[in-house]
């Protein structure tokens, strides 16, 4: 194997473990997500458990986060858009930093 080989597969590699990892992160936060709504709805413990899983399964339909506002917004009236989109993104640096701190 060349070094130009060898560099190739490290790219390849980087961008297997970077993909992998968003997919991880982006499910925590779907989770996460999910646990914030279920307390709005009044759920806990294993009913909060069960709704975020259903926000998670709903972020897998389409790509990107409309399938996933459009869930929230559905199940929580009187949840705004932006309030839906400000929490994915309060979810999202917190997944980061549960990932972070659990590698």
């Amino acid at each position: 194997m060349t070094s130009f080989d060898n560099r190739e597969k490290a790219f390849e590699d980087m961008y297997a473990h970077d993909a992998d990892l968003r997919f991880k992160v982006l499910a925590r936060r779907d989770k996460l997500a999910g646990l914030w709504a279920a307390a709005k709805l009044g759920l806990s413990g294993e009913a909060a458990a069960d709704y975020a899983k259903t926000v998670i399964l709903a972020d897998l339909e389409h790509p990107g986060d409309e399938d996933i506002v459009a869930k929230l917004q559905g199940d929580l009236p009187g949840v705004g858009d932006a309030e839906i989109r400000a929490q994915l993104q309060v979810a999202f640096i917190e997944a980061e930093r549960q990932y972070r701190e659990a590698v």
